[in-house]
Order: structure tokens, then C-alpha cells, then sequence
């Protein structure tokens, strides 16, 4: 019997994906003005597959690899004054308001009567930690972790440190990569519920898990979680 649910944040919980691809649109015309035709989006996840290990994950990053490809696209023709707009885009997302997705805040409510909620997220702590407080959900979890990464050893770490029985354990979220596979790799169930948008970083790593597997399940909704919860043996 599933008695503990971890919960991804970031579109699983609220809009953050489609957050990001506005300000890349908005850096691809700025870039645009200089190199007509120029593929920005490519260069971009490029540079952010490197930058990652150093910057982490989350808005600083982001930003610092927008304008690090936008110099090296250029060739160092981008201006100040257009490296300031960028910074001042950082700062418009990092005040951006926290959107609840559709179902989540009565979802929450249903499931901490019967379960164990631990709300499992990585990023930028600071960044994390604000989103949470503004989504007005943190009192409903028993527990909250901010990580550097989503892993087995991450949630291996997490299970030992919050007494958390592996077969008893499901994860949702909307990364096949980071909220799925780690956990189902160490014999957790996982559930599946896709955002229209996945960040390229975010793709699947291999084709471990599909539609198949025991241990996995998809659902369109968070809606839906509670009664797939009440069918589980």
C-alpha cells in the first residue's frame, strides 16, 4: 500500500516550463535583429547542456547562457544596452506570479488526509524556496526537499532521511528523466502527467521505462491521482 507521495513543483505543480520559452522567444528576436534567420534555440540548449554542471539548474542559468550564446552568435555584436534587457528579464522572472496548475490546490487538499506528502524539487534554492512560500501550498507537505539534482542518489537519500519505504513510495511529476526513472530504478512506483511543454535537458535518458512497466503509470490530470491512488492493491 502506497502511504508516502512525492511531488515534483515545476509543471506538476505550477506553470514554469512556458515561463522559460516566453523569455527564449524574446532573447531569439533580440538575436534575430543581428543574424537574420539564425537558429537561437539550438545554440542555446547547446550551451546549457555544458553550463549546467556549473550553473545549475533554474533561472540564473538560464539567463547567463542566453547572453553567453547571444555574445558568441553575435560575435560580440550584441550591445550593453541589449545585455540589460536580458538582465532585466531575469528579474521579471524571477517576480513572475506562481500559477497553480488546473486542479492542483483541491488535489493537495484530498491527498494529505491519507498520505504522506513530500514535495521534491531542484533548482536554484532561493529561486525554489520563493515559489513554494507564493504557492500557498507549503503547509500542506510533511516534508520539502530542494535539490542540486534528481537522481538515485538524490532519492535514495531522501527515502533514508524521511524513513520512507521504497515499494510504498510513488512519485509524480512531469520529467520522464528526473521525477520517473531514478525512482522506478530503485523500485518505487512513479506517475506520469505530461506538461505541453518539456525542456530539452528534460528528455527521456533511455528507453527504461515505458508504458508497460509495472511501476509506471500516466495520467493526463492530477485530478486523476486520487483515484488512481484508491485502485492500487
Amino acid at each position: 500500500m502506497i502511504d508516502t507521495i512525492g511531488l515534483d513543483a515545476d509543471d506538476t505543480l505550477w506553470h514554469n516550463e512556458s515561463i522559460f520559452a516566453n523569455y527564449e522567444d524574446r532573447m531569439a528576436q533580440l538575436v534575430s535583429t543581428h543574424l537574420p534567420g539564425i537558429n537561437f534555440h539550438d545554440r542555446l540548449i547547446d550551451l546549457e547542456r555544458r553550463n549546467v554542471r556549473i550553473f545549475g539548474y533554474g533561472i540564473k542559468g538560464f539567463v547567463l547562457s542566453m547572453i553567453e550564446t547571444a555574445i558568441e552568435a553575435t560575435e560580440g555584436r550584441i550591445t550593453s544596452e541589449e545585455i540589460h534587457t536580458i538582465v532585466g528579464w531575469a528579474k521579471e522572472m524571477h517576480q513572475h506570479p506562481v500559477e497553480l496548475l488546473d486542479g492542483v490546490a483541491e488535489t493537495i487538499h484530498e491527498l494529505e488526509i491519507n498520505y504522506r506528502l513530500v514535495l521534491i524539487t531542484k533548482g536554484d534554492l532561493w529561486n525554489q524556496e520563493t515559489k513554494i512560500a507564493a504557492s500557498g501550498l507549503a503547509d500542506h507537505f510533511d516534508a520539502i526537499e530542494i535539490v542540486a539534482e534528481k537522481d538515485e542518489a538524490t532519492y535514495a537519500r531522501i527515502f533514508t532521511r524521511h524513513d520512507i519505504a521504497v515499494d510504498r513510495f510513488v512519485m509524480v511529476g512531469n520529467s520522464i528523466r528526473s521525477d520517473i526513472e531514478p525512482v522506478i530504478a530503485l523500485g518505487s512506483h512513479a506517475v506520469h502527467i505530461p506538461y505541453h511543454l518539456t525542456w530539452d535537458l528534460e528528455q527521456r535518458i533511455n528507453l527504461s521505462v515505458d508504458s508497460v512497466h509495472p511501476h509506471y503509470t500516466e495520467l493526463s490530470n492530477i485530478r486523476q491521482l486520487p483515484t488512481w491512488l484508491a485502485s492500487q492493491p
